[in-house]
């Protein structure tokens, strides 16, 4: 009897880049379906986040996940910047619970923790973890890579969320 899998959208939110990866947990392996970047055209930021909207509801109904996990906000020293990651996030969750996904949010220590076993890890570290974590023939582009490391924290959590939910 083949395992079944389950697939898991991750997102790494920014308001002028957004990553995007997408894996299938089979049993106790990931195993990479596709990744990418959301690039806005708009220079308006109202614009802008409806256009991060509406790419992740077809991202979300192309692929079809069945679970949503997210990179949490970090403290930034620019409260600017903090701000409109967070207006960003806020049209990326909408996304998710809008296609009734289950959200898991992730802080981006514990990612690289989880993903490049350092909490402290570069990108270049989390771009080469996710490529020998994933096989890849080449590393994704930084936010792509960032993108699959948040859904592969995911993916190694999911035994516990499964453990828990059931009680």
């Amino acid at each position: 009897m083949a395992e079944s899998a389950t697939r898991i959208l991750g997102i790494d939110p920014g308001s002028r880049i957004t990553g995007y990866g997408v894996i299938d947990r089979v049993g106790n392996q990931s195993v990479f379906i596709g990744c990418g970047v959301v690039k806005p055209r708009q220079e308006m930021f109202s614009k802008r986040l409806a256009e991060i909207y509406n790419t992740v509801g077809e991202i979300i109904e192309t692929f079809k996940p069945e679970r949503f996990a997210i990179e949490d906000v970090f403290v930034s020293i620019n409260p600017q910047s903090a701000l409109k990651l967070g207006h960003a996030r806020g049209v990326l969750l909408l996304a998710a619970e809008q296609h009734n996904l289950p959200i898991y949010e992730y802080t981006p220590r514990a990612v690289k923790q989880g993903v490049a076993g350092y909490g402290n890890a570069t990108k270049a570290q989390i771009q080469q973890a996710v490529r020998a974590l994933l096989s890849l023939s080449s590393s994704p582009s930084r936010d792509a890579a960032d993108a699959l490391a948040v859904a592969l924290c995911c993916s190694n959590y999911l035994d516990y969320y499964d453990r828990v939910s059931i009680r």
